[in-house]
């Protein structure tokens, strides 16, 4: 059987093979990217799944037990080097910690601006804690989500509420939606474009299939227009001829009444927001 492993909360599902039954949330010992830890049986694969992982064991009351400890020593260590960061003059944030289950490595997160030369910082804390240490420089999505927040919504973040994978978001999933491309208004508290964005967006796409955009070359009912509106809540498409008359249907009466797109518009340029796009 190959089963989804989860190291963390909402973290990433790594797929392992395991010759016995397991059920949702059970607690197994597996070798992480980081070492020897305890995860979480978060899916159970039906169809085929390559790996070359396997499932160590199934987690004993003295796993759990040392990983409790390990949680609680970790916050303690976490402190320690936040401390320690300032005492060393380090423009970093660290965000979180985490021991792997025998302890042999302890886990930094933390984020940065830029580069950050921490050689004498991380020499300080093998000093403290007496095993390897290792740091992890993150992005602004994956800080917000160990941070957390509230979103423009009114309720707590996705990525830090359900969201595992973070998924490419671009300004076209904006213009699908005819948003107004305002900063303020489709990022979030991570300051790239909201992860909702994509959320709907297949739906948008689905509406907006077999028509043509604003500025596109259109024929109906023989005759050619230029589009000059497409209206995605009213569901409505406006078009002009060369004598400038106007046109008003719906989506149901253009593809009904066999409109097609014969020619698209100049692709208009798109807007300048650097570091906004996921």
């Amino acid at each position: 059987m190959i089963y989804g492993i989860s190291f963390e909360k909402l973290g990433q599902i790594h797929p392992f093979e395991c010759d016995i039954d397991l059920k949702l949330h059970d607690k197994v010992v597996c070798e992480s990217d980081f070492g020897i830890e305890i995860g979480s049986v978060t899916k159970i694969f039906k169809e085929q799944i390559e790996t070359k992982k396997s499932i160590i064991r199934l987690a004993t009351e003295e796993d759990l037990s040392n990983n409790t400890q390990n949680e609680k020593d970790a916050i303690t260590a976490l402190e320690i080097a936040r401390k320690k960061a300032e005492e060393h003059s380090l423009l970093m944030k660290m965000l979180s910690a985490r021991y792997t289950l025998d302890k042999s490595k302890l886990i930094y997160f933390f984020s940065a601006d830029g580069r950050i030369d921490f050689r004498t910082f991380v020499k300080d804390l093998a000093g403290t804690f007496k095993t390897r240490i290792e740091l992890r420089q993150i992005g602004v999505r994956d800080t917000a989500k160990i941070v957390g927040g509230i979103g423009m919504c009114g309720m707590q973040t996705c990525c830090s509420r359900f969201e595992r994978d973070f998924k490419s978001i671009t300004l076209k999933y904006a213009k699908t939606q005819q948003l107004l491309i305002n900063p303020s208004k489709i990022s979030g508290v991570c300051g790239r474009l909201l992860c909702c964005l994509a959320y709907e967006n297949d739906a948008y796409l689905e509406i907006l299939k077999n028509l043509p955009d604003t500025g596109d070359m259109a024929k109906y009912n023989d005759k050619i227009y230029t589009v000059s509106e497409v209206n995605i809540f009213s569901k409505i498409i406006k078009m002009r001829d060369n004598e400038y008359s106007e046109l008003k249907l719906t989506f149901d009466e253009f593809i009904n009444g066999k409109g097609e797109k014969i020619c698209d518009s100049k692709p208009p340029e798109e807007t300048d927001m650097p570091g906004l796009e996921n």
